[in-house]
């Protein structure tokens, strides 16, 4: 079957209008719901499914795979995040100043060292998983990595560039992006997984092996979080509304303190990353960065449907939006979201080959060797920029 035709049917679209008091506002004594939808009839000729369909078409049209040797596909990420400390390299002021943004490493003599105090030890831990294996190849250097959430280094406020090593930013900073703590440890605890998410590789293994075959899932979208950002009520909200279509809940996190703080429901029980292959479209959301849970929805061969485009990875952008994902506007609305989701309901075969794509392009080109190949080329462009001689620095601890 040819993947695009014109197609002459007619796709029924229930529109969800959300209702509550004090003006669309929640208060804090209701259930913040909306009702069952009325049922009206559009053609598929509509602009929304002609926008799709043009989308799908051109972006797969235009689709070259990368090349996954010596983890080509990330490369263009790396080139373009060293690029601004290229001409003037990385001086010693330059990391005196960075060392007030994260913790200070240093390599020197093929040996690693860190100041005595980190913030997130498995954090920690799980970056020098990474590094430690790389010593005998690395020249001398000093390294600022950043563990926390949020990127340090904002191009508009920042009056010089500064190298600060960060796991996730936006197009806004000037953070030199790793490959996350969370491949190897130090990833998300919650109750399912207390110590993180962490084990990539042994993640890829279990959830690939219980993924369910596509006609076995449930047509329904699926999402399980806690509610980060508000930027994850419309769908909670459309789920309420038509729970055969969606099912979204809130789970808590370590603020709960009432169902207020799940939109005025009881918080759901968490789920395995496993329970999420049971449907055919998952949601991603950011967090309060780049969400760890992406790279895991793709393992179940379902369709994932990523909200907004604004926080990367290293690995986001060899993912294109049409041919591995659905992209999703931050700040849809419900009706736009269902519209979204019917759409793909009455289309399979799209739905399908989308679902395929995603999981093929992460299981070749997101293994642990290309994390591991990741951080090898990193570190060593990297200590090509330093411009001075590095010292070692008797404060710091060998690790």
């Amino acid at each position: 079957m040819e993947l695009f035709k014109c197609f002459v049917v007619y796709l029924v679209i229930s529109v969800g209008q959300i209702h509550s008091s004090d003006e669309g506002m929640c208060t804090a004594k209701e259930q913040c719901t909306a009702p069952e939808s009325s049922t009206t009839s559009s053609n598929l000729y509509s602009a929304d499914f002609n926008k799709y369909m043009a989308a799908i078409e051109s972006s797969v049209a235009a689709y070259i795979p990368c090349n996954s040797t010596n983890c080509n596909c990330h490369t263009d990420v790396l080139k373009a995040d060293l690029k601004p400390f290229k001409a003037q390299g990385i001086t010693k002021d330059s990391i005196n100043r960075a060392k007030q943004y994260g913790t200070h490493y240093q390599v020197v003599g093929h040996k690693l060292y860190r100041q005595r105090e980190c913030m997130f030890p498995a954090r920690c831990s799980g970056v020098e998983h990474f590094v430690k294996p790389l010593l005998p190849l690395l020249p001398d250097m000093d390294l600022v990595l950043n563990c926390r959430d949020w990127p340090q280094i904002h191009r508009h406020w920042s009056k010089e560039k500064i190298p600060v090593l960060s796991f996730s930013k936006t197009a806004e900073y000037l953070d030199i992006m790793y490959p996350a703590w969370a491949f190897w440890e130090g990833g998300p605890a919650i109750a399912l997984y207390p110590t993180g998410l962490g084990r990539w590789d042994l993640h890829r293994k279990s959830i690939t092996k219980t993924n369910t075959d596509w006609d076995s899932k449930e047509s329904k979208a699926f999402f399980r979080g806690s509610r980060t950002s508000d930027e994850r009520d419309a769908l909670v909200l459309l789920s309420r509304a038509q729970p055969s279509l969606v099912d979204a809940q809130y789970t808590k996190n370590q603020a709960w303190k009432s169902p207020q703080d799940t939109l005025n429901a009881e918080p759901a029980r968490e789920v395995t990353l496993e329970e999420h292959c049971r449907y055919r479209f998952l949601f991603n959301f950011r967090g309060v960065a780049a969400s760890f849970r992406f790279k895991h929805l793709f393992l179940c061969r379902s369709l994932v449907f990523h909200v907004g485009d604004e926080w990367l990875e290293f690995f986001y952008p060899s993912l294109k939006p049409w041919v591995h994902y659905v992209p999703v506007p931050v700040r849809s609305s419900p009706e736009e979201l269902e519209a979204l989701i019917r759409f793909f309901q009455e289309h399979d075969e799209l739905a399908r080959d989308i679902a395929e794509r995603g999981y093929e392009h992460i299981w070749n080109h997101l293994r642990m060797v290309d994390v591991e190949c990741y951080w090898k080329k990193l570190l060593k462009r990297y200590g090509k920029l330093i411009r001075y001689t590095v010292e070692r620095d008797s404060s710091l601890i060998e690790v």
